[in-house]
């Protein structure tokens, strides 16, 4: 008799567009859900962040095409990002900003090679998700970048922000 290998089970990570557990209770119990979760990206040197969906899956426009490596001098020359996993969640007075967390990243065009820690970025993410707020690492200017993004995306939501966000993004004295 034949020692029969049986392939190896493939674990899968469901994402499930809205309440998982709405109006039944089989398949997708306990299932995450990122509808509420938004990847950002802030490009340092044109002083601009933008919303790039892409960007849940590694495959944002500035990423696409790009060899990632956990070797900084791979990317030796490029250009600095950082991803930032913004959450949106649900008060009485309205939606807002509930976890705001940065990752970085850094891309080099003329060599096809980037560097980033992927762990790093699924983390922030999972972080973001449990509405923590991680943005110390971030040099000021893209903390301003990041605020004025923000804010001009949706002033309330903003206002009904924690206070953390706007403090440590660097646009609010905490209080005595």
């Amino acid at each position: 008799m034949a020692n029969e290998q049986k392939p190896k089970q493939k674990l899968g990570f469901t994402i499930i567009k809205n309440d998982p557990t709405d109006g039944h209770k089989g398949f997708g119990i306990g299932a995450l859900s990122l509808e509420n979760v938004s990847p950002v990206i802030v490009d340092i040197n044109e002083g601009i962040a933008k919303i790039e969906i892409g960007a849940m899956h590694a495959r944002s426009d500035t990423e696409r095409g790009v060899k990632f490596t956990l070797n900084r001098e791979d990317s030796e020359g490029g250009k600095p990002y950082w991803l930032v996993w913004v959450t949106i969640d649900f008060r009485e007075e309205g939606p807002y900003y509930a976890g705001v967390t940065a990752c970085e990243m850094v891309v080099n065009r003329e060599k096809r090679r980037g560097y980033k820690v992927l762990a790093d970025h699924v983390n922030r993410m999972d972080k973001s998700m449990k509405r923590h707020i991680i943005v110390d690492q971030m040099d000021d200017k893209s903390k301003k970048i990041l605020a004025e993004f923000l804010e001009s995306h949706n002033k309330e939501m903003w206002e009904r922000s924690e206070p953390k966000l706007r403090i440590d993004l660097g646009v609010e004295s905490p209080g005595i």
